[in-house]
């Protein structure tokens, strides 16, 4: 252990990192890009923000590694001066918050399986209500009342029906969604799932919940799995619980959703394009064309690993092989790159642009969590003993 890490997660990183430098030097390969030092220099220090916001998120049990490296970024931009950062520099942060967020994404595929999305039937019903109610009111209030961009509404929606930063970083390149909305939705729903974190288990002590109600409450409300993971410990902790897991059992089906939300999101962005397309070039429009070029490609290298995660679970291949080799990769990986990604993407923001622009859609994740967490109370108050009773 180093810093609070174990060996396998350093090797990783290490891994990640080479992966990532290799990458960007076979795209502008590809691409007929001449090799710029300082769009390089700026990609290494995304990759060490990533491992520095890794180390400080394994410190404490609340803040992930993505949002660290997305504020630690923040932060340089707003301290280094304008002139310092050249065209070059911001290039390399730019293709880091693009091109490692979908590498994050095909990763994440390796962690999932199609099975999961029935884990916990029995918090089906909620988590499916939750889902179709952050959106209509994240559009409703978005678009109505608000006037923030479809994208951000799509991005708020996402991260707080089923896993805050992970859903918003997986729908960000499917909507083509711009730095700046990727930062303030990050930043939206990072500051309401805190509160949650803290306040829901002083709150079901409060209520006299049992341990059930908590669980529907922790497990469908709190956006993070890692804030779910804390609440949980928080509740069992004071409550002198053994073994407590339904809130992370449940947040499990949640994150299964963000497979259905990636299939959605691909189907809605294709029909736009395809319709785009058909009313500039007419009759003349290839549509199979359209939709293929439509497609974000990462997608189907996301489902074609979730299906060969789902076939070999259970498998003795998955036992000796997958579990032990490759799943420590594809687990801490994605999170290693998606914090990449969003240290790239910090470096975008400015203070004065967060503090104006990003106020409304840190209102809007506000009105979103608020939905969610009435929602959720409400059932766990009512129906939760019922359901496992």
């Amino acid at each position: 252990m180093l810093f609070g890490i174990s060996l396998t997660v350093w090797i990783v990183m290490l891994v990640c990192a080479v992966i990532a430098v290799l990458y960007v030097l076979i795209v502008d390969k590809k691409e007929g890009k001449r090799a710029e030092k300082r769009k390089y220099l700026a990609i290494l220090m995304c990759i060490a923000i990533a491992v520095l916001a890794t180390v400080l998120s394994k410190q404490q049990a609340y803040v992930g590694a993505p949002m660290i490296g997305l504020i630690v970024s923040i932060l340089i931009v707003n301290i280094v001066p304008e002139g310092k950062m050249s065209k070059e520099f911001k290039s390399g942060t730019v293709f880091a918050g693009k091109r490692y967020l979908s590498l994050g994404i095909v990763f994440l595929g390796a962690t999932l399986a199609f099975s999961d999305l029935f884990s916990a039937v029995y918090a089906l019903p909620l988590v499916l209500f939750n889902m179709a109610l952050a959106f209509a009111v994240s559009y409703l209030v978005g678009r109505k009342v608000l006037h923030v961009s479809g994208n951000t509404c799509a991005l708020v929606g996402s991260g707080t029906c089923v896993c805050g930063g992970t859903a918003i970083a997986t729908i960000s390149p499917i909507v083509k969604a711009k730095e700046e909305e990727t930062a303030y939705a990050m930043t939206a729903i990072f500051l309401f799932d805190l509160l949650a974190c803290f306040m829901y288990p002083y709150l079901a002590i409060r209520l006299g919940y049992t341990p059930t109600q908590f669980g529907f409450l922790a497990g469908t409300a709190v956006n993070d799995t890692s804030s779910v993971v804390a609440a949980q410990e928080t509740y069992a902790g004071l409550m002198g619980l053994e073994g407590y897991a339904l809130p992370a059992t449940i947040k499990v089906v949640r994150t299964a959703m963000i497979i259905v939300l990636a299939l959605i999101f691909s189907v809605i962005s294709i029909r736009n394009e395809a319709r785009s397309a058909a009313r500039s070039d007419g009759q003349h429009a290839n549509i199979g064309k359209i939709m293929w070029k439509a497609l974000p490609k990462f997608i189907l290298a996301f489902v074609a690993m979730i299906a060969v995660n789902t076939i070999l679970r259970g498998n003795i291949a998955d036992t000796y092989f997958y579990q032990s080799l490759f799943k420590p990769l594809f687990t801490n990986g994605y999170k290693f790159f998606v914090t990449i990604a969003l240290s790239g993407v910090g470096f975008k923001i400015k203070f004065k642009e967060l503090f104006t622009k990003g106020l409304k859609p840190i209102a809007l994740g506000g009105c979103t969590w608020l939905a969610l967490f009435l929602s959720s109370l409400t059932f766990a108050s009512l129906f939760a003993e019922k359901m496992l009773g």
